[in-house]
């Protein structure tokens, strides 16, 4: 859409000024500056020019909807008088953000999105769902197009100081992983030299995957795609010999087939992923409510408290850690600016970390993934929430 705006200006002899984010991963600038160079037009390279550039763009482009999402005023406020949570979610990736056959969204991650308006606005279903690629997501955060980001994102250096994004917690510990169609006769990913790769563009995975090549002194071929139905179309059509991504999406691609038995994961995992929910730096009263929302599902797991037994448990227990939790103790949801049922509300209607996790991506769904790093720290894994006191 915003190449084709750009088109549109341009033929009415506009001044465009077009920030190519040359910040960005080799594979991101080469396809931007080609982009660029094609419609010829001025580009500001200034990276002290990149923000306020950047955020005349997308007010050009997106109508405004900074002023209208109301991000000026505070996040937080601007959702309890709209009355409902903007929410990034993905294009579609069957049990982390897809919407069904009813058209009503489901997923891991968008059980982040129905946490915090359930913790907000006391209703998980207030949630306006923006589906954006890997190309457009940042965009959209950045001016206030979404009030939050909740799509399989990694959290980065970068991403943090340099895009100026504030990442709210880990929901899910990943790694990037391949996937090949068994008939290749592959086994391991060191055995792919020379192959044609389908790849996300503006992702972690492509510079991970020319590390990866490079350090095993193999070469590949780019396929690049927009979105992971692209790149499940190119893959299954034989455009590409692998598909690579983290390997939460490609277990979900995978169930996705017609034939799952037909392609294989292959056992390398080539990288850290740890991805999770993120909002704009400086707004820090909205950062709090998405971070404590999150902790508030993990740490309901731990202290043994479901969506089936919280209306007891909040009516107080011999633990205070779970009384401060669940508002029947201490006043936490007015530091917050919510209601004291604010974590109650949560886990009633959307339920613990757990039960969202086995409900759309667990070990008794189609994608059948495993708690492994993602479980309780009481179980070996890296889940663990700071305390609420």
């Amino acid at each position: 859409e915003g190449y084709s705006v750009i088109k549109l200006l341009k033929s009415m002899n506009k001044s465009i000024f077009l920030d190519l984010k040359l910040h960005d991963i080799p594979p991101t600038v080469a396809n931007a500056v080609k982009v660029a160079g094609g419609l010829r037009i001025k580009t500001i390279e200034e990276m002290k020019m990149k923000k306020l550039f950047l955020s005349c763009l997308s007010v050009a482009l997106l109508g405004g909807t900074a002023m209208a999402g109301g991000h000026e005023k505070g996040t937080l406020a601007a959702v309890k008088e709209r009355g409902k949570l903007v929410c990034g979610s993905n294009t579609g990736l069957v049990g982390f953000a897809a919407p069904d056959a009813s058209g009503n969204w489901q997923g891991f991650d968008v059980d982040m999105c129905r946490a915090v308006a359930a913790a907000v606005l006391g209703d998980p279903n207030a949630v306006e769902y923006v589906p954006l690629t890997t190309g457009t997501r940042f965009t959209a955060l950045a001016s206030g197009e979404v009030d939050m980001l909740s799509r399989n994102t990694t959290w980065t250096f970068s991403r943090d100081v340099d895009l100026k994004f504030e990442f709210t917690g880990v929901n899910y510990y990943d790694g990037q992983g391949f996937m090949v169609p068994k008939s290749l006769g592959v086994t391991s990913a060191t055995e792919l030299d020379g192959a044609t790769v389908c790849i996300q563009t503006g992702t972690t995975t492509e510079l991970n995957l020319a590390d990866f090549f490079r350090v095993n002194g193999m070469n590949y071929e780019p396929v690049p795609v927009e979105t992971n139905s692209e790149a499940q179309q190119q893959y299954l059509a034989n455009a590409c010999d692998v598909y690579t991504t983290d390997a939460s999406g490609l277990a979900a691609t995978r169930a996705s087939f017609e034939n799952p038995g037909d392609h294989v994961v292959l056992p390398e995992i080539i990288s850290k992923e740890p991805l999770g929910p993120l909002v704009r730096h400086g707004d820090h009263e909205w950062g709090d409510v998405v971070r404590w929302s999150l902790n508030a599902m993990v740490a309901a797991e731990e202290y043994g408290v479901t969506s089936q037994n919280v209306a007891d448990m909040a009516k107080g227990t011999n633990n205070p850690e779970i009384n401060r939790l669940l508002g029947s103790e201490g006043n936490l949801g007015e530091m917050l600016g919510l209601s004291p049922d604010w974590a109650r509300n949560i886990i009633s209607t959307v339920g613990n970390y757990g039960e969202s996790f086995e409900r759309n991506i667990g070990s008794s769904t189609p994608i059948g993934l495993a708690r492994g790093l993602n479980a309780q720290w009481t179980d070996g894994g890296l889940l663990y929430s700071p305390p609420f006191r």
